[in-house]
């Protein structure tokens, strides 16, 4: 086997590892790596920021959440965009990804961006103060998601929408199917699909009107 072969095996095995250990435990984009997060993808304009950001029809005066926000890639472009009078809550939970996008944002002159240390599933996004939340290739990341779902539907204001991003670089890549199963049963329901099955944008909306829930332990208000 060449070199080049050999490579690649590696590369499967140790996709296919991370991609199995995450269903297990929290295994984020390790801080060092940031550089990798902070660049648009080449391959896909999916992933872009400035797309992503360009279909959530954002208004001065939205609050944003931005769940597993790394660098701040696309935090500092969602502030300016619901600047002045709108924030952004950008959610991570290593304290050195958080460091990073503090600093993007200063040098940016971006000042309505409040930092959280926190885990999606926490409960610590509140209640019914968001019109829009982003997951960006973090959803794959977090070992409840069905919980973080739950969190992000209580967080939502009723008509707010839900934009998740995935591509298949990622080793956490969620398929549409899966991600839509879970969505759609925290309550959220689908509203608008970019992209296609490798690569793509899905968003979901809280319904204005809200249906109780059997479940005790289902979406709440």
């Amino acid at each position: 086997m060449n070199f080049i072969a050999f490579a690649i095996v590696m590369m499967i095995v140790v996709f296919l590892t991370w991609r199995f250990a995450s269903r297990r435990q929290s295994l984020p984009c390790p801080v060092w790596l940031r550089w990798m997060v902070e660049l648009d993808n080449p391959f896909t304009k999916t992933n872009r920021a400035e797309v992503i950001v360009g279909l959530l029809d954002l208004q001065p005066g939205m609050m944003v959440l931005d769940v597993g926000c790394g660098p701040g890639r696309l935090a500092v472009p969602l502030g300016k965009a619901v600047a002045p009078t709108g924030e952004v809550v950008a959610m991570d939970i290593q304290p050195g990804m958080l460091a990073r996008a503090r600093a993007k944002a200063q040098a940016a002159g971006v000042d309505n961006i409040r930092f959280m240390e926190a885990g999606a599933g926490e409960g610590k996004a509140g209640y019914g103060q968001f019109d829009r939340v982003l997951m960006v290739t973090v959803l794959g990341e977090i070992p409840d998601r069905e919980g973080a779902l739950a969190e992000v539907y209580n967080a939502l204001k009723p008509g707010g929408l839900l934009s998740v991003t995935e591509v298949i670089f990622d080793p956490h890549f969620q398929r549409r199917s899966t991600l839509t199963a879970m969505a759609e049963h925290s309550g959220l329901r689908s509203k608008a699909f970019y992209g296609h099955a490798l690569a793509y944008t899905q968003h979901f909306e809280k319904p204005a009107v809200s249906c109780v829930s059997d479940n005790p332990e289902g979406p709440q208000e």
